[in-house]
């Protein structure tokens, strides 16, 4: 039973999540309901816009459109949160160069002004989903609100590049040992294996998917051996983008690599949904690529 909501914050969808993989939204704003989050629509929300590739070329233009949907926020009168790091980089870190360059603020804000009628003022937090469950949430109240744990399951984390660098921006600590997406799956009662390069890239981000795929799978695969050496039964990863890489890349290298790679491919969210009590079938698993098949088999559900 959901418990009452103690803190809110607007739901930025980005683009894969609600496109390729509702199950994903569904399983956050339900999860976070019964552990007292409320996620609401940001309503007349725009792309992050993508980071990196684009920021590189306009930053300008970059940092006026993450304002925007910052400034709608603000608007609501909400804190952000999301389940992409590429969505987590752009708004992050908008707000924090908009906080720390004035000139690059006040450039802004003339267009938001003449195009919204109102200015980015900076009153608003962004945190990822995964920051809201370590500070907002907790540990602790994680696990207590267990009912069907995890037990017996092995589980390669995949942190994705966004969520922890630039270090200094995201205040993550350490960027070579993080711990809080390890300590939250074994909140759900499941085992985070170590594996070799396991801060490596999924091969996805900064434009090289869509350049040069060959390469961005070679990364994929590399990742995927590991996991499987050190005995992983799924995959799990707080970034919708590098989920997508993952889900979809298994397919695309047994087809042009002739390998059988079919690690299940869950998202953090999914998984501590699971954990909570919330039937697989209500969580869109079934529209994943790869097949959860044999970790819901091995989960007797």
């Amino acid at each position: 039973m959901a418990v009452e909501s103690e803190k809110t914050y607007a739901y930025f969808l980005g683009c894969l999540t609600p496109n390729r993989y509702p199950g994903i939204e569904y399983a956050t704003i339900e999860s976070f309901k019964r552990l007292g989050v409320k996620l609401i629509d940001l309503k007349g929300a725009s792309c992050c816009p993508a980071p990196g590739v684009f920021g590189s070329f306009d930053l300008e233009t970059w940092a006026t459109i993450a304002a925007r949907n910052l400034l709608l926020a603000e608007l609501q009168g909400n804190m952000v949160t999301m389940t992409c790091n590429g969505c987590y980089g752009s708004l992050q870190e908008t707000n924090h160069l908009l906080h720390e360059k004035p000139l690059l603020k006040a450039k802004v804000n003339k267009t938001l002004k003449e195009v919204m009628g109102y200015e980015y003022r900076g009153t608003v937090q962004v945190k990822h989903t995964i920051e809201v469950l370590r500070d907002d949430i907790g540990f602790d109240k994680v696990r207590d609100a267990v009912v069907r744990p995890l037990t017996g399951i092995k589980v390669a984390v995949h942190y994705g590049c966004h969520f922890l660098k630039p270090s200094k921006v995201r205040g993550q600590g350490s960027t070579e040992r993080p711990r809080v997406l390890d300590d939250l799956i074994e909140a759900l009662g499941a085992e985070s294996v170590n594996y070799k390069d396991k801060n490596m890239c999924c091969g996805a981000g900064g434009g090289v998917r869509a350049q040069f795929k060959d390469v961005a799978l070679d990364f994929t695969s590399e990742k995927l051996q590991n996991m499987l050496a050190a005995g992983a039964d799924v995959l799990t990863t707080p970034c919708a983008f590098c989920h997508f890489q993952f889900d979809v890349g298994q397919q695309e290298l047994n087809k042009a690599c002739g390998t059988n790679f079919n690690l299940p491919v869950v998202f953090y969210t999914q998984l501590l949904a699971i954990a909570l009590g919330i039937s697989p079938l209500e969580l869109g698993l079934e529209s994943h690529n790869t097949s959860v098949e044999p970790l819901l088999e091995k989960l007797k559900l």
